[in-house]
């Protein structure tokens, strides 16, 4: 499946008013510690790649990133599995892999339809929103819908950011 996500910095407030009027259906509230790994063989800040064990609520699951599949959204090829944390970290370090970054958020989790829409609180950073959806085919349309659904919230296409929420904490 690709994961096709579109971010955008945007104050809360407005964005919540707008999608609980459209219908949006809150589903949790998760605290997140993603712990962000780099390869000894290749550098993922160069292949557009990203490794990480995100802890939430007491579990772990480990995710690679595939590199951006165009240039206006995050659309990428995604693997996810839950793992043992410990056990999981353990492996990677004794493999060569090192802790690149990390990075803490909360977020409110959204359905509208079938697009999962993320109120992004991240430390140090500020507020973002998420909307995203998976497919397994006809990827431009899917992303084409996710930046309608953006513009009837008050979101401008122009405004999606394709850069992580590592790499502008690196920046800072």
């Amino acid at each position: 499946m690709i994961e096709i996500e579109i971010k955008v910095r945007a104050d809360h407030g407005p964005v919540l008013n707008r999608i609980l009027g459209m219908g949006a259906l809150k589903v949790r509230t998760e605290d997140h510690l993603d712990v962000y790994y780099n390869a000894p063989h290749r550098d993922f800040a160069e292949t557009d790649e990203a490794l990480r064990l995100r802890s939430v609520n007491g579990g772990t699951r480990m995710t690679y990133k595939g590199r951006k599949l165009d240039s206006v959204s995050k659309t990428r090829e995604e693997f996810e599995t839950p793992v043992d944390g410990t056990a999981a970290k353990g492996i990677l370090v004794s493999l060569g892999f090192f802790e690149s970054g990390i990075v803490k958020k909360t977020r409110d989790i959204y359905r509208y339809d079938d697009i999962t829409i993320c109120l992004d609180s991240v430390e140090g950073l500020g507020e973002f929103v998420e909307v995203e959806t998976v497919a397994d085919s006809d990827i431009d349309s899917h992303r084409e819908r996710l930046f309608e659904f953006l513009e009837s919230i008050g979101i401008k296409k122009e405004d999606s950011i394709r850069t992580s929420y590592l790499e502008m904490l690196m920046e800072n």
